[in-house]
């Protein structure tokens, strides 16, 4: 197999496929029938798996990489399924950090060539039943599943898990899951399983109480992660970090009652090389020193609030690169912006990515000091130009953004 080989394999996959992340709703195909039929074509290799599912709104990814950290410092095998990924297709499918294998990966799309015409999965479909035969034939210990979106008809929801944990339940893809907390709440809490623990980490009462009561039409063990005191840290450095560390030791807590051993120096350890061990990037990820450089993919009104309250906490001027996708509430982020800061706004390279020319109207009625640029690089390259080694800057309002950003400039940073 060549590189050139290889592209053209996941082109295909992309081209073939209806992808959330390139179009959006129109590609959101919710149910378990494709998932079902596509898992059991390949011998359902879910079902041979030790799975732990995450889901949320926010903390998703976090979670999965702090508790994949811990497992492997404990000496288990570990497969974690991310998504989406920032660069590199691969960085979806992990085992011990490592990205799945390109090679597997194009043999796997071989195959998928060649389903029966009565099953016509979606791009996320077609990831995730990758990453469970990759799991399998990797022999991992424990292969900790991420929600791709929303959970009761999540294509993840096919796995019987060891134990299920909701980091929290705000805002988010309100065209999908619905137009309350309420409603996505209840969406969220579809993965919930007969007798099998859930975790909640979020502190809205009313949200607790939706989870609980599904937990209990369940028979399962309902667990509030908020209720533990911890002051343990972990090298991913966002504030917000402290709620999803509180999930993750739920999480060990749950795990350790089903005889699987973890120690204290294990949990300590494994909170604090997160990004040694996993590879895991882009939450509050320190991208230089000299100017600071941070980037942080939130991209929700709960998440976007965290992270520029952090930014208000640094007593900097700070540059400050966004760029956001075509149905992304504009309105509601124009009333978070972070304090003392100029603002560069691009357009992501996508194909749902909107150019801030189509909402220069909201910036002008912010009263902000703003420029546009066509292309991510370009609004860094500008404020690299503006930015004093006492001043910072910061990009983020989109995983497509902190992707873009990243994978123009990371290696040479290297």
């Amino acid at each position: 197999m060549t590189t050139k080989e290889y592209q053209e394999a996941v082109d295909w996959l992309f081209v073939q496929a209806p992808n959330y992340q390139i179009d959006g709703e129109k590609a959101y195909k919710p149910g378990l029938d494709n998932i079902t039929k596509l898992c059991s074509f390949f011998d359902n290799p879910q079902e041979k798996l030790k799975c732990i599912h995450i889901g949320g709104t926010n903390g998703k990814g976090s979670t999965s990489n702090m508790l994949a950290s811990i497992l492997q410092e404990a000496g288990y095998k570990v497969g974690i399924y991310n998504s989406p990924h920032l660069i590199e297709f691969t960085e979806r499918i992990k085992v011990n950090g490592q990205n799945c294998n390109k090679e597997f990966v194009f043999d796997f799309i071989q195959k998928l060539k060649t389903l029966p015409k009565d099953i016509l999965p979606s791009f996320f479909e077609f990831t995730t039943i990758m990453a469970f035969e990759y799991f399998y034939q990797q022999q991992v210990d424990f292969a900790i599943i991420e929600v791709g979106l929303g959970g009761r008809l999540d294509s993840t929801n096919i796995i019987r898990p060891l134990v299920s944990a909701i980091t929290n339940v705000q805002l988010d893809h309100q065209n999908i899951l619905g137009n309350t907390v309420e409603e996505i709440a209840v969406e969220k809490a579809g993965i919930v399983k007969n007798r099998i623990s859930i975790i909640s980490g979020d502190e809205n009462e009313v949200v607790k109480n939706i989870i609980r009561d599904k937990a209990i039409q369940n028979n399962a063990p309902f667990v509030d992660a908020t209720l533990l005191q911890s002051d343990l840290k972990s090298d991913l450095k966002g504030n917000y970090q402290q709620k999803n560390i509180k999930v993750v030791l739920a999480l060990t807590d749950e795990l350790a009652k089903l005889d699987i051993k973890i120690s204290p120096e294990n949990i300590k350890n494994g909170l604090l090389n997160v990004h040694q061990n996993t590879g895991f990037i882009g939450r509050w990820f320190e991208f230089s020193k000299n100017p600071l450089t941070i980037c942080d993919t939130a991209h929700n009104q709960a998440g976007l609030e965290q992270v520029f309250s952090q930014l208000n906490s640094i007593d900097r001027h700070k540059h400050v690169i966004l760029g956001f996708v075509n149905d992304k509430k504009i309105d509601e982020v124009m009333n978070l912006l972070p304090e003392n800061s100029e603002f560069y706004f691009a357009k992501p390279a996508i194909h749902r990515g909107r150019h801030p020319q189509d909402y220069e109207d909201l910036l002008i009625n912010a009263k902000i000091i703003y420029k546009i640029f066509d292309s991510v690089q370009e609004a860094y390259l500008s404020a690299k130009q503006e930015c004093t080694n006492e001043e910072m800057i910061f990009i983020g309002g989109s995983n497509f953004v902190v992707g873009e950003f990243l994978e123009k400039n990371l290696e040479i940073s290297r």
